[in-house]
């Protein structure tokens, strides 16, 4: 008996030292809560005014008796950070996402995109998936650890960071060169993700971010002599910089695999139709690159730097013929692209020499830095995880073809991975648009998702 019991109670202390199952219901429904409350505080970037989430979210957390600070890098330009204390066995994990949203074109929405609306279980807002999401589901995962009174291995840190829409050094740039202790952490989570659903519903892949392309902007610009618009000139730029934009458009780099998509491929073939499989294990095909190009511009621009040219300028009048013209450039580099060979390989395919191109200053400024490891114990939670609460998918190592403020963290040598919730093909299309959206059932299934992976990397053990 006297044994019995003392395994009654070893087994009992056990039991008190790990986590209640999460109460999804009530859980999801304190996300969405938090979620309606961030959409409803219109921080367009610009002006950005992320101070009014940071003090939002202050209160929530004060509630809960979690201290917090604040950091402005400009008037009204704010990031909040917090922690919990863990044993400090093993270094710190950082949750984090933005505060900050692009703007609206108010005309284009069926509904006002900060009045947070929810209808047939879908919730409408600027925000909704980029980034006030990540923010809040981040958020109840870090309240949970606190009530359910977690004993952690590490630390864990709450950010929620001004300026990633394009104004970083108002966010993540300001906080890693004037606050780096106070975020610093071996791993971080992140957006960036991809985890599209299929027409059916179902989950092929939850794709976790590793790397990204580095924005690289170029301005295209062609010079002549301006003149009377009614006599021809061989020296037009316009003339020029059009057949140099039309031969950079029909150009491709050519294609490079590093680890990040080589496993993704590899993995994604075992999971796709034949014929969809046949084409991710012959790549190298020209084929089969020319089919990607017509069928799947994300995973084509994966597998390759991007070149696209977005805006072109030139002449103030009809009757005029400028003395120049611009084209700007949308550069998506690989991790490890040389820009000055690139540069170099662009000026030999326009070969012209009215034709100059020049590296823009303004606009993302973003390091390249060596993707975040795969073989690592946050890429293993992480899939585990997605075993627990999306059991009929699989992991992928992913590259996201746009920018985060992962890498910044990734160039400071933090292993850095984006996750995100699960949508549709047409929820992805409205992220940037018009009545972006999120499904409130799959915001749910990605707070177990957070949850499960921030238990099994930062619970004590």
């Amino acid at each position: 008996m006297r044994r019995y019991l003392m395994t009654l109670i070893l087994f009992a202390g056990v039991a008190s030292a790990q986590p209640t199952p999460p109460d999804s219901a009530k859980w999801n429904a304190e996300t969405v809560d938090i979620l309606r409350g961030l959409i409803k505080l219109d921080t367009s970037n610009p002006p950005g005014n992320e101070i009014i989430a940071a003090k939002y979210i202050a209160n929530i957390l004060q509630k809960d008796g979690i201290a917090s600070e604040i950091f402005e890098a400009a008037p009204g330009r704010a990031t909040i950070v917090a922690r919990l204390k863990g044993n400090g066995k093993k270094r710190p994990l950082l949750l984090m996402g933005h505060i900050d949203v692009v703007g609206v074109e108010r005309n284009r929405w069926t509904v006002d995109p900060f009045a947070a609306v929810v209808k047939d279980g879908v919730l409408y807002g600027r925000g909704s998936v980029d980034d006030k999401a990540m923010v809040a589901a981040n958020l109840v995962v870090f309240l949970q650890l606190k009530r359910q009174g977690v004993k952690l291995d590490r630390d864990v840190i709450y950010m929620a960071e001004a300026g990633e829409e394009g104004t970083s050094q108002f966010g993540i740039d300001f906080m890693v060169e004037k606050h780096w202790d106070k975020i610093d952490a071996e791993f971080a989570l992140n957006e960036g993700g991809s985890s599209i659903m299929r027409k059916d519903g179902k989950l092929p892949y939850v794709g976790v971010q590793t790397t990204e392309k580095v924005p690289r902007g170029l301005n295209l610009i062609a010079r002549g002599s301006s003149g009377h618009g009614s006599m021809p000139r061989l020296d037009n730029p316009v003339i020029h910089l059009a057949a140099a934009v039309a031969k950079i458009g029909a150009w491709q780099a050519p294609m490079r695999l590093n680890e990040t998509t080589k496993a993704f491929f590899e993995r994604l073939a075992t999971i796709s139709a034949p014929e969809e499989a046949a084409m991710y294990r012959n790549l190298a095909d020209p084929a089969v690159q020319e089919k990607l190009r017509a069928t799947n511009i994300q995973f084509n621009s994966m597998l390759r730097t991007s070149v696209v040219p977005t805006i072109i300028q030139g002449g103030f009048r009809e009757n005029v013929i400028p003395a120049d013209a611009k084209a700007t450039l949308d550069v998506r580099a690989l991790p490890d692209e040389d820009i000055d060979k690139l540069i170099e390989t662009l000026k030999g395919l326009i070969n012209d020499p009215s034709v100059t191109i020049e590296r823009r200053t303004e606009g993302q400024k973003r390091p390249a830095a060596t993707p975040s490891a795969i073989d690592t114990e946050m890429f293993r939670a992480l899939e585990r995880a997605q075993k627990k609460v999306y059991p009929d998918a699989i992991t992928v190592p992913f590259m996201q073809t746009g920018a985060t403020d992962a890498a910044q963290l990734r160039a400071k040598g933090m292993n850095a991975y984006g996750i995100g919730v699960a949508i549709s093909q047409d929820e992805l299309g409205r992220v940037h648009g018009n009545d972006e959206q999120v499904t409130i059932a799959n915001l749910g299934k990605f707070v177990e998702y957070l949850h499960a992976a921030v238990i099994d990397i930062a619970g004590a053990k």
